[in-house]
């Protein structure tokens, strides 16, 4: 039995003066805009991972257009996949500086962006360019933001908020496909990616709905009031997580001098401006572009220094040793998911299974059961007395499970079961946000988790070239099965052996605070 996830990653700060000025909870806070929140993620994931998920339509149009080989051709896709979540780190620069709102609008346009320039490609590098590159940024600015701030603004119903949220992926899958599919046939694979960059502006509309909350309201602070029950369950904080808050504190006042530094800068700047008013028109436009790039100057540098902390500062997150083998985990588990859905048409055809694959794929049902798995275990995840980490771990266990055992499986009926499996189990990524929240609380979410789909990003962009390498050398799927649900295993393993929660005191009562 173990302690509740609100035990293992959030700073209490001073408990006595918490309780002595009770404040108000913002009502936004699992409710009223949160919900907003969550459409906003839903839609994201919708326009984003839908849409590289549908990307095969496309990949058949650049093949008979551009004549190359189908590994190179393959390349656009899984840059544009890859691209998504590796720059995740460098995403949360850009949080900690202008905000998760105005990183995601300006994501948004850099994706459109990028589709609309794919219209004009002569060849496939060219989209190794306009499509892997500048769409693959464009939608990590927009899917980083859209899933930090369903966290931000949930605390009793994380797990069901990201599961809903994420379950935009199933339906874009869905509807992406079929919206490419018939615009190519209509206009043509071009005048289609035309129309998909304006069909992403969209994304600018889920950006302007993520309305932050003010530092006070967000979740998981010190502001927050708490009962006498949760001081004490606070005292039984993991190490782990105690390692990231407690360095957290050291690089407060350097940046506080530093920015009181630069406030003095800007009331000189101001001084200057009122003083100057008898001048002429062009020396009053200079001192307020002067001012500005103070501004600009001081928003910059305060963002750099707290995603520079976060990373290699006193308060790095790579300190926080279960988070490290998080991220260890997170290099082994995405390929694993995306392997089945690469190879198994041509394991389908192998086996003379065409005719029952072409009634119902067996991709199909991965996706729809994905959909269901993932509300399904966040709301199982919210329960009282069940552990979100726990849950976690079931879901990979189950997964890998599966990842080993599909290569056995010969008849359409076994397949469908595995896949089912596969597509439920992997609903854990809709947990994912709340485990690394757990884990390093909501003030280093937006870093910890860039890091965590980094990392994701790598397996994606080489877990499918690796599974067609080890094709080419044995001639069978196999092996690309076994040793992909080896390498998640020791992920996994990397996982148990830490620290990361602590177990309950013999004789204690299961409460809602005390999870099992």
């Amino acid at each position: 039995m173990y302690a509740s996830r609100e035990d293992i990653g959030y700073d209490f700060g001073d408990d006595s003066k918490v309780g002595s000025k009770p404040i108000k909870p913002n009502p936004n806070i699992d409710g009223g805009w949160a919900w907003m929140i969550v459409l906003s993620s839903f839609l994201v994931h919708i326009l984003i991972m839908g849409s590289q998920m549908a990307l095969g339509i496309l990949n058949m149009e650049w093949l008979e257009e551009f004549n190359q080989s189908r590994g190179l051709t393959a390349w656009v896709s899984s840059l544009s996949m890859g691209i998504t979540l590796i720059v995740g780190p460098f995403i949360g620069l850009f949080i900690s500086m202008c905000g998760c709102r105005k990183t995601a609008i300006i994501g948004g346009i850099l994706n459109a962006l990028g589709w609309i320039l794919s219209a004009y490609a002569s060849n496939v590098h060219y989209l190794f360019l306009t499509f892997g590159v500048t769409a693959g940024v464009g939608s990590g600015m927009v899917y980083l933001p859209a899933v930090v701030m369903v966290g931000q603004y949930f605390q009793k119903r994380r797990a069901l908020a990201q599961g809903l949220s994420t379950t935009g992926t199933g339906f874009g899958a869905f509807l992406m496909t079929a919206l490419l599919k018939y615009l190519c046939t209509e206009f043509g694979w071009r005048n289609a990616m035309f129309i998909q960059g304006a069909v992403s502006l969209n994304l600018c509309v889920c950006g302007a709905l993520m309305r932050p909350l003010s530092p006070k309201d967000v979740v998981g602070e010190k502001y927050v009031v708490r009962s006498n029950s949760e001081d004490n369950q606070a005292k039984a904080l993991s190490h782990s997580a105690e390692t990231v808050k407690s360095n957290g504190v050291l690089s407060e006042e350097p940046e506080k001098k530093e920015e009181a530094t630069h406030e003095e800068v800007l009331d000189s700047v101001q001084h200057i401006e009122i003083g100057s008013k008898s001048r002429s028109g062009r020396s009053m436009y200079g001192l307020r572009i002067l001012k500005t790039v103070s501004q600009l100057t001081v928003t910059v540098r305060k963002g750099f220094a707290i995603w520079y902390s976060s990373y290699f500062g006193a308060a790095s997150l790579f300190t926080n040793r279960v988070f490290v083998a998080f991220i260890i985990w997170a290099l082994f588990a995405y390929s694993s998911f995306v392997i089945p859905f690469i190879h198994l048409p041509e394991i389908v055809k192998q086996y003379n299974l065409s005719s029952q694959n072409n009634i119902f794929p067996l991709t199909s049902i991965i996706a729809i059961v994905h959909i269901f798995g993932k509300v399904i275990l966040g709301i199982i995840s919210d329960l009282p007395c069940i552990s979100t980490w726990n849950v976690f771990l079931m879901a990979n266990f189950t997964l890998v499970t599966c990842i080993l055992t599909l290569p056995l499986m010969q008849t359409y009926i076994t397949l469908a079961v595995v896949c089912a499996l596969i597509g439920f189990s992997s609903g854990y990524f809709s947990l994912m946000p709340v485990v690394t929240e757990d884990l390093v609380g909501t003030k280093h979410l937006a870093n910890a988790y860039g890091i965590i789909i980094c990392a994701n990003g790598i397996s994606a962009l080489l877990g499918p070239p690796f599974a067609g390498w080890i094709y080419d050398i044995t001639h069978k799927y196999d092996f690309s099965f076994y040793i992909s649900g080896l390498l998640y295993m020791v992920g996994i393993i990397f996982l148990l052996i830490q620290p990361c929660i602590q177990k309950k005191q013999p004789g204690e009562k299961c409460t809602e605070e005390t999870q099992v």
